[in-house]
């Protein structure tokens, strides 16, 4: 049995058929580090290997099924990272190849021979959203949350799978807000393939679970591949290519680095308080200026040193 850092993997005691990935990470709310996706995909994968393996369920441990990419680490201080990059230009590829490599992790829930269950509780918000939404069914919580926050600013959703989970005009209405909504509103969306109270989301998560678990591991993956070729037709693949170039641009662009250094400069939850408050965020040359200003302001605050004490070197990035 592989081992893995960031989340569990084993058998449902109660129902062999039944594979459960369990991210965990509870002390950041499950959120996406650098090594996440990869061992996502490697589950999926183990899973699919297994014949005794009929479906998988994606839970989260602790408070929540998934807060997002881990970004106080990377918002707060100035990293050599390809999805962050201090150096300039900006180099767009080398962030898509990054960004297009989680992606594609996230999507291996999607490409599985076997049928993937999201059990949601707490909040599925943005990259975790990613994850929920790449998986065939989804149930949550009645009270748990879902939506892609960062849509305001410095974010786009790489798996683009809002379009074609909700229908263009309820897409926008989440892409234009970057509200959340609950796991009542979801289902009934259609969004959510079930919402229950939350001391009921396990026991209905392995009813579902349960009733597919009996069905033919071969009748399961024909189904699936028969109703994934609908949408793949529809262009997700380069509606994901699309995506994540612009969610690289959004996090380069006036607005992202505005974003970027009033992390750095006031701390992660000061930017995310405003970015979700409703008020204008500033774009174009205002950006601009205040970029520069809080820049200045970087360099008093900490002379010789990015935010997050990482010593300054231009022009050096880490390969992903």
């Amino acid at each position: 049995m592989p081992r893995f850092q960031t989340l569990k993997y084993a058998r449902d005691r109660a129902n062999p058929r039944i594979a459960r990935i369990t991210l965990n990470r509870p002390e950041r709310l499950n959120a996406i580090d650098e090594r996440m996706p990869g061992e996502i995909r490697r589950a999926v994968a183990l899973a699919n290997d297994d014949d005794d393996i009929h479906v998988i369920v994606l839970a989260g441990a602790g408070r929540a099924f998934c807060a997002g990419y881990d970004l106080q680490a990377f918002g707060e201080g100035v990293v050599d990272h390809p999805c962050q990059q201090e150096s300039t230009p900006w180099d767009p590829m080398l962030d898509y190849r990054t960004m297009k490599r989680f992606t594609e992790d996230f999507m291996s829930l999607w490409h599985s021979y076997k049928p993937t269950i999201a059990q949601v509780h707490g909040h599925a918000v943005a990259g975790g959203s990613d994850i929920a939404l790449c998986c065939d069914l989804l149930v949550m919580a009645d009270d748990a949350r879902i939506g892609y926050m960062p849509t305001r600013v410095w974010g786009c959703p790489t798996t683009a799978m809002w379009t074609f989970r909700l229908g263009p005009m309820r897409a926008k209405r989440m892409m234009f807000t970057g509200d959340t909504i609950d796991g009542r509103t979801a289902k009934d969306w259609g969004l959510a393939t079930d919402a229950v109270p939350a001391a009921h989301l396990d026991e209905a998560v392995r009813a579902l679970a349960g009733r597919i678990a009996g069905v033919p591991r071969g009748h399961l993956m024909m189904h699936k591949l028969v109703v994934n070729q609908v949408l793949e037709s529809m262009g997700l693949e380069q509606t994901q290519m699309f995506a994540t170039v612009f969610d690289g641009i959004t996090r380069h662009n006036p607005e992202g680095m505005w974003f970027r250094r009033r992390a750095q400069l006031h701390g992660f939850k000061d930017a995310v308080a405003w970015r979700d408050s409703g008020r204008p965020i500033p774009e174009g040359a205002e950006a601009q200026a205040l970029v520069a200003q809080m820049e200045r302001e970087l360099e008093r605050k900490r002379p010789g040193e990015r935010a997050g004490g990482a010593p300054r070197k231009p022009g050096r990035r880490r390969q992903p």
